[in-house]
């Protein structure tokens, strides 16, 4: 059966890791001088591009754990502490933005990977698909990655509109209120794993 809370927590925790409004102007100014058809392009790979890498890593997750000798406590906390930094560049301002290059193709890299398919959000999704009890689990974590990327196209693909609409200050605000959210998460995923790991000690 579809579990409502399972889509909503893991799309919630996309969405502030992915940050669509954060994305846009990064995209933009990636795509700066393209023609309109050509950014829409890049903007469908870019999304293309990080949903094969979270799915790689959402169905191979355990796997990947399992070669390296990872337990997902540890897993947990090293992905809190990600979680955190990435929240400490929302809320202080301090991400770098790429600059366009010649020899790549900037919808695969940086946009694709690892901007939106980031360390964060394959942790994220691994401890989700892990954690999904029966197929109404997994069902509604799917659900919930596929309709972020949904989100994502949307916002880049229409992101000349969300940036009259929101100015500058508004995406300036939008991303200092997903780095409060997020460090909120990451501090509650490193207690979550320190408690596991006191747990099974």
């Amino acid at each position: 059966m579809f579990d409502v809370a399972v889509f909503g927590s893991l799309f919630l925790t996309l969405f502030v890791i992915m940050d669509p409004p954060g994305i846009t102007p990064i995209f933009l100014a990636l795509t700066a001088g393209r023609p309109a058809k050509v950014q829409r392009r890049m903007a469908l790979q870019a999304v293309a591009v990080a949903f094969g890498v979270i799915a790689v890593f959402g169905l191979l997750g355990q796997q990947i754990l399992d070669y390296l000798h990872v337990s997902v406590p540890a897993l947990m906390i090293a992905g809190g502490l990600l979680l955190l930094l990435i929240a400490l560049d929302l809320l202080t301002g301090k991400t770098d933005e790429p600059t366009q290059t010649k020899d790549v193709n900037v919808a695969l890299v940086p946009l694709g990977m690892p901007l939106l398919a980031g360390p964060g959000a394959i942790v994220s999704v691994i401890l989700a698909v892990q954690h999904a009890d029966g197929f109404g689990g997994q069902l509604s974590v799917w659900s919930a990655i596929v309709a972020m990327h949904v989100v994502l196209w949307l916002a880049m693909r229409y992101s000349l509109v969300i940036i009259r609409i929101i100015k500058d200050g508004g995406v300036v605000l939008v991303t200092r209120l997903a780095g409060m959210m997020l460090s909120a998460i990451a501090v509650q995923q490193i207690i979550n794993g320190v408690t596991q790991v006191v747990q099974n000690s």
